[in-house]
């Protein structure tokens, strides 16, 4: 984005009622940014909408094509909701774009050059919290309100285990998705919402995660790009118990990646 360009923006958002007056609008407050954006959705296009990674640019998102007006309106929605507090059912810190990487780069008002993703269709575009996941996780759990003590609501040590795990998997193995191998990857850790059974039945039990493995999968339907996703619990109290492995088989062909099957389990020595 020029510097033309933003003051374009300047120039177009309504004054900003204040105090003791009226100020010009600011294009760097997001908060005036998304009341613009609601006005007008049509000034959602001339913006660069960058996915960051710790504050980091690392895809410039472009919707493309029919259904792009709807993908500009679910990226203000984004972008209001990650302006909520921090304990708001609303506040969302994640976001997952299923897009194709066409090879363009794009230039950002700070001179970074980032590749665009182009994003065609709004399915596959959630946003989600790291709290808002764990209690969609406990809530499959059924565990008592308190444990035997009555020192420690139950609910309370799965929800931040369930965090614990959300944290590992969101910072320990982040990619940028390049290959058919890192989006079969993110898929299986972004998509913890349908693996909630899974994780409330380890995690229940007092288990953490040990490793994420990803392997090519030995066979699979005509026209796909499958990929078997392996996840290894262990407790951390007991070493000598035996590890427990949860399979997911993931097909990466399509833009948004689908699970095949069931989610198979067993005891691993």
């Amino acid at each position: 984005m020029s510097e033309a360009r933003r003051d374009t923006f300047k120039q177009l958002m309504p004054d900003v009622e204040v105090d003791d007056g009226s100020r010009p609008a600011n294009p760097y407050d997001p908060r005036q940014m998304v009341d613009d954006l609601r006005a007008h959705p049509s000034e959602a296009k001339p913006l660069i909408w960058t996915l960051n990674l710790d504050l980091t640019p690392s895809y410039a998102i472009e919707p493309v094509g029919g259904y792009g007006p709807g993908v500009y309106e679910r990226l203000v929605e984004f972008l209001d909701r990650q302006l909520k507090a921090d304990d708001d059912t609303d506040f969302i810190d994640r976001i997952s774009v299923p897009g194709t990487l066409p090879g363009r780069t794009v230039r950002l008002f700070n001179g970074q050059s980032v590749p665009v993703i182009e994003v065609n269709l709004t399915r596959g575009l959630y946003g989600w919290s790291v709290a808002s996941l764990a209690h969609a996780v406990t809530q499959e759990c059924q565990v008592p309100a308190h444990n035997r003590s009555g020192a420690v609501p139950e609910q309370d040590r799965l929800a931040d285990a369930v965090a614990d795990f959300l944290q590992r998997i969101y910072y320990d193995l982040r990619n940028f998705g390049a290959t058919s191998r890192d989006r079969a990857l993110n898929f299986a850790a972004t998509n913890a919402v349908q693996a909630r059974q899974t994780l409330a039945e380890s995690l229940g039990r007092g288990m953490a995660l040990q490793n994420i493995d990803v392997e090519k999968s030995p066979y699979g339907r005509p026209d796909s790009d499958c990929w078997d996703v392996k996840l290894r619990f262990f407790d951390p109290d007991n070493s000598r118990r035996a590890k427990r492995v949860y399979r997911f088989t993931i097909d990466v062909k399509d833009v948004l990646p689908v699970t095949l099957g069931p989610v198979r389990s067993w005891p691993e020595a």
